[in-house]
């Protein structure tokens, strides 16, 4: 398996990071992973496919938002928010924050029971 490139924080660029938080489940998964827990990806229960839920990691990985570590066949990802912080200060917080707002149109994504993960 290939290992995942991660772009240097001082390279990633605000319009970036904003149009990969536009989308509602992108936004969702920051959500999920904002409590600072690094997650396999088969934790992860969103309401589309696998392969979708792939290309929205890619998305956020590739603006710089999220880092992804591999482990045999397993990948594992968790939010960069010291990384954020430093080059965006209080981006994150806020955007967390208007994010947990009822009227948010946030779609749902959570985590599998742990049953489920085998």
């Amino acid at each position: 398996m290939a290992r995942a490139t991660h772009p240097d924080i001082e390279t990633v660029k605000l319009p970036d990071v904003l149009h990969a938080l536009a989308d509602p489940i992108r936004l969702g998964l920051v959500r999920l992973l904002s409590d600072g827990e690094e997650r396999a990806w088969g934790q992860l229960d969103a309401p589309i496919a696998p392969s979708t839920l792939s290309h929205h990691l890619k998305v956020l990985r590739s603006a710089g938002i999220t880092c992804t570590r591999m482990e045999g066949n397993r990948c594992f990802v968790r939010l960069r928010t010291d990384d954020l912080n430093e080059q965006f200060p209080d981006l994150m917080a806020t955007v967390l924050a208007l994010a947990a707002e009822p009227d948010s149109g946030l779609r749902r994504v959570g985590l599998k029971d742990e049953q489920d993960e085998s």
